[in-house]
């Protein structure tokens, strides 16, 4: 009983980090200004004519606007050939293996594991007020974005004896131009054009998502509060099972 109690308290720790977490991500967009392009243009050329060189620039903001494709142009999905300025992958192998268990009864069971998961390198491009800023996300995959495929192909030769494949499921997501995005990160100029990006403080906030910032905010209230009543729960649930555990 004292090591569930334990379990408990674990878990309710593990929910009431997630809901500082989620606050924290709440706070940091309300706080967060939105200037225009244009005043971000004003005031990376300020910058520069302060410190006599550019690609000093930085600030931690919003950036509201609609993708379009960076300087290397429209991308193609790799599996469904689709136009897009975003792409991400993942193949998935599904199997049967034969175990045998304790008492030498022998059982079928069906797993899953991933073959490859990849997504394209390059960032995109944000457009407002007829000028755009750039994406650089990091290694971060946009929330939602479409997903274009999901199909399973059975395996030509599933194989006899060991593991038997019975196929793959091919996923493939992607983001178009002219869909609206809200982006918190940081603005600089290091590489010349502007460009949005993670924040170079490892405490910062990033978030990179087709939803609007009042739709995330408000889904971020809800999550907070429901991770915070279940790490109370589980608190409460977990003191008592360690109590009783020890009293018994």
């Amino acid at each position: 009983m004292i090591g569930i109690g334990i379990v408990a308290l674990l878990a309710a720790a593990g929910c009431f980090w997630l809901a500082v977490r989620t606050q924290r991500r709440v706070h940091a967009m309300m706080a967060a200004e939105t200037p225009g392009v244009p005043e971000l243009l004003d005031r990376a050329a300020v910058a520069t004519d302060l410190a006599g060189r550019p690609g000093t620039f930085r600030l931690v903001c919003e950036v509201v606007g609609t993708t379009a494709p960076a300087p290397v142009g429209l991308l193609r999905s790799e599996l469904a050939g689709v136009e897009c300025v975003w792409h991400a992958q993942k193949v998935e192998r599904r199997y049967e293996r034969r175990e045998r268990d304790d008492e030498g009864r022998t059982r079928t069971r069906t797993y899953t594991e991933t073959v490859s998961e990849r997504a394209s390198e390059h960032g995109w491009a944000l457009l407002r007020d007829g000028h755009t800023v750039g994406v650089d996300h990091g290694g971060r995959r946009p929330e939602p974005v479409e997903r274009v495929l999901d199909r399973f192909d059975p395996a030509d030769d599933p194989g006899r004896g060991g593991d038997r494949t019975l196929g793959y499921r091919r996923q493939e997501w992607v983001l178009r131009p002219g869909v609206g995005m809200y982006v918190l990160g940081e603005v600089d100029d290091r590489d010349g054009p502007l460009v949005v990006r993670p924040p170079q403080d490892p405490t910062g906030t990033f978030v990179l998502s087709t939803r609007t910032e009042s739709e995330l905010t408000g889904r971020d209230r809800r999550a907070q509060r429901l991770w915070a009543r279940g790490g109370a729960a589980l608190a409460v649930l977990g003191l008592v099972l360690v109590v009783a555990g020890a009293l018994s």
